[in-house]
């Protein structure tokens, strides 16, 4: 006889590639360990993205979801981890675009304060575009590096341990965004 407390114990105790590969194949059971196991680490990663804001829990569970239902195309299902880790950063990132308030110059009518007048609002706003549009045309794992680096304040060992990948890799990874955003930027110095 099973209970309640007898959840597949085999199943708790197996490496990423057994559980990934049965959650894969339909196996919720195991698919609920993937999430028990990553749902603490994900969160923090989504929070240092989101700046620690509200909606950390529905980027976690919006990027399960997507896990549950990308599973199967899975190509190597021991690094389940990090595939986990780079859904979470698209969907906190594209969380953090949705939020960021969009308006028609024309339909806002505030007065400038002295320090910031409309020509230099209009010049940052396109800086910033421009930042996001190099960002963009980064290389997946460049940009991942650096918006977990630039804007999320992790060390180069949380990146590395994050990605699973090595410290120096980290290091030539944020080198070469650095230069790259540099290049795309030079026009906004």
């Amino acid at each position: 006889m099973v209970t309640g407390g007898d959840r597949a114990p085999g199943v708790e105790a197996a490496d990423d590639r057994i559980v990934a590969g049965r959650a894969a194949d339909g196996d919720a059971t195991a698919f609920a360990v993937l999430v028990r196991r990553y749902t603490p680490m994900m969160r923090a990663y989504a929070r240092r993205l989101l700046n620690g804001t509200a909606d950390v829990d529905d980027v976690v569970q919006e990027a399960f979801v997507t896990a549950w239902e990308q599973l199967p195309g899975l190509e190597d299902p021991g690094k389940v981890k990090s595939w986990l880790m780079r859904i979470t950063s698209r969907k906190a990132i594209d969380r953090t675009r949705a939020a960021r308030p969009y308006s028609a110059l024309d339909a806002v009518e505030l007065p400038a304060a002295e320090r910031s007048a409309p020509p230099r609002q209009a010049e940052a706003r396109a800086g910033i575009a421009a930042l996001r549009a190099a960002l963009q045309e980064l290389p997946q794992l460049q940009r991942e590096c650096w918006v977990m680096r630039e804007i999320g304040g992790s060390s180069y060992d949380e990146i590395a341990d994050e990605l699973q990948i090595s410290r120096s890799t980290v290091r030539g990874l944020l080198a070469r965004a650095r230069k790259d955003i540099i290049v795309r930027m030079e026009q906004w110095r």
